[in-house]
């Protein structure tokens, strides 16, 4: 595993839209592993591959300490609303409020390649949306 830098609001490769995985090989599991380490060290909920500078659909997000890795994550469902405060990596010192869903349904592959459905509700979804916004340039 190892540190990777995150990048900033200012670069512009974190308003393009990632690309699908397709396929699970010894690279993607590495990158899983980076984005891990990476996020830990920063204290963050979450991060996607594009905040590391990779134009992947990938996400992590760790939640009451459980760990998820989404791979090609897709939201099926959305119902609700809430505005939270959210930060977030890419711009260090800055908060701001958001509209969100209250709840949220995910479809993804894990590292294993097998397909997940996860449903967050709350910050859970605020976080699964958050991250999932940055593979398609939302900042």
């Amino acid at each position: 595993m190892a540190l990777r830098r995150i990048r900033l609001y200012n670069d512009e490769l974190l308003r393009k839209k990632s690309k699908p995985v397709k396929a699970i090989d010894q690279k993607i599991l590495t990158l899983l592993d980076d984005m891990k380490e990476t996020m830990t060290a920063a204290n963050g909920m979450g991060i996607a591959a594009p905040q590391v500078g990779v134009l992947k659909r990938m996400v992590i997000v760790e939640m009451e300490e459980k760990l998820y890795e989404l791979i090609n994550p897709v939201i099926v469902e959305a119902e609700g609303s809430q505005a939270r405060t959210e930060g977030c990596l890419s711009v260090p010192g800055k908060n701001g409020t958001v509209e969100r869903p209250a709840r949220v349904k995910v479809q993804a592959l894990d590292r294993g390649g097998n397909e997940t459905v996860l449903e967050g509700e709350d910050l859970f979804a605020v976080v699964l949306c958050h991250e999932i916004d940055h593979l398609d340039g939302i900042l």
